[in-house]
């Protein structure tokens, strides 16, 4: 599978869009509304809620 972005970038991207949706983020809604965002996500974490886990980490 070919990715489009570093998984600095999915982070961020999942975090902003956190903030700018509120929590918490479906990953059904997630997967209709950024498709990319999803499949980057899922090839660095094993699901969904690992990437918002991590996301959380760094926020700490």
């Amino acid at each position: 599978m070919e990715v489009s972005m570093s998984v600095d970038e999915v982070v961020q991207q999942i975090s902003d869009l956190a903030k700018k949706e509120g929590e918490p983020l479906r990953k059904k809604q997630v997967k209709k509304s950024n498709p990319e965002l999803m499949k980057n996500a899922l090839y660095y974490f094993p699901n969904w809620d690992a990437a918002l886990e991590q996301c959380k980490a760094n926020q700490a």
